[in-house]
């Protein structure tokens, strides 16, 4: 069976998903995506019409993100139209989603090179925006189970069962933004970043004609303890804030997959592996939780434990989320989200999944590590999961 390897995976910088003050809201989604398949390729060194096969994570698929934007963002670049292409919705799953399939795809000899990736124009295109026939888009009116009508009441849930306090999920907000902080003074992240001219904007809001380099996620905040103490929760008698929580944004993000045997023909080193990955459902009564029943399917089918993982990127959807999962599987939070995670860097939903696979590549890299193991909650009560071995 062909062995599915990493060859190269990149990210546009992530902007605040906000009309007009977001660095990369003059993007249509689109093109927000081309950017990454643009950079993913031109790095690589392949020739466009080498790629046999596209899927991307996109979760609000409206407006101009419907319509299988995953292919139409292929061909827009102008460069090839015969790689087919699909778009997931896996909700903040699908990025992780879409490089599962591919990898799978080429263990099966379907392909021998394809690409994995996600967007998101949270600015453009707002989430829940493809949804009507109700208020929100977490729970389907014909869920027989013990449910709640939003994610924040969920995830007090989460909060609750677990005796995660205030202080707890404010006092981790603090560490995502000085760990983001720390990888961008660093220069940890650029060898994934790519450098982007965005459209720029007049005061009235509309385009000025000019454009300006971004190359660095907007959603750092200098904060402390006692500013995100003073925020003021989500939900009545609740834990989480804007402080605390995972921010919209807009990005995307993308990772070249092959066969070990086409990358070294074309001269390519094959950088990592899955060692194993899943799709589970999760308790809809907490719903994201899924990051604790991921880890716990993963250890199952591969036989490996904490001991074993060098790293973890577990998305900060909220910060009860990442505690939640430290408590279950006792973890040692100087591996876990080193560069910081979605509270302080952006949570773009459809393309944190590949973006959470590149940072996890490019830090066992940086660290000279192994393995790393990624996990996501996902609405509709889902758990993602990946684990990869470095090569």
């Amino acid at each position: 069976m062909p062995e599915a390897v990493i060859v190269e995976a990149v990210r546009t910088p992530i902007s605040r998903g906000k009309a007009i003050v977001g660095d990369l809201h003059g993007f249509h989604a689109v093109d927000l995506l081309g950017l990454a398949l643009n950079g993913l390729i031109e790095r690589s060194g392949i020739d466009y019409s080498d790629v046999d096969y596209l899927a991307g994570g996109c979760v609000t698929q409206a407006g101009e993100q419907a319509g299988n934007i995953t292919r139409n963002a292929w061909l827009s670049l102008g460069k090839d139209y015969t790689a087919g292409g699909t778009t997931f919705d896996n909700q903040c799953g699908s990025g992780q989603t879409a490089n599962h399939a591919i990898a799978a795809m080429i263990e099966t000899a379907r392909i021998n090179i394809g690409v994995g990736c996600g967007v998101e124009a949270m600015s453009r295109v707002g989430l829940g925006q493809n949804v009507y026939n109700g208020p929100g888009y977490f729970q389907p009116p014909v869920w027989p189970w013990d449910t709640a009508p939003d994610q924040f009441t969920m995830v007090e849930r989460i909060a609750k069962n677990r005796s995660i306090t205030r202080q707890m999920v404010d006092e981790f907000a603090l560490s995502s933004q000085q760990k983001a902080q720390a990888a961008w003074d660093e220069g940890r992240f650029a060898s994934q970043v790519l450098d982007v001219n965005a459209p720029t904007f007049a005061d009235d809001g509309s385009p000025n004609g000019e454009t300006k380099l971004v190359n660095r996620d907007q959603g750092m905040r200098a904060t402390t303890i006692e500013g995100l103490g003073d925020l003021k929760p989500i939900i009545e008698g609740g834990i989480h804030t804007a402080g605390n929580a995972s921010q919209i944004s807009d990005g995307s993000a993308a990772v070249l997959w092959m066969t070990v045997d086409e990358a070294k023909k074309r001269g390519l080193k094959p950088r990592a592996r899955i060692i194993t990955d899943c799709t589970v459902g999760t308790d809809p009564y907490y719903l994201l939780d899924g990051p604790v029943d991921a880890t716990t399917q993963m250890f199952k089918t591969s036989g490996m434990t904490m001991n074993d993982i060098d790293l973890f990127e577990i998305n900060e959807a909220f910060a009860a989320v990442v505690l939640s999962w430290a408590q279950v599987f006792d973890a040692d939070m100087s591996k876990v989200n080193v560069n910081g995670g979605a509270i302080a860097l952006g949570h773009p939903v459809g393309s944190t999944g590949a973006r959470l696979i590149c940072t996890a590549l490019h830090e066992l890299e940086r660290q000279d590590k192994n393995t790393a193991l990624i996990a996501m909650c996902c609405g509709s009560a889902i758990g993602t999961g990946t684990i990869i071995e470095r090569l």
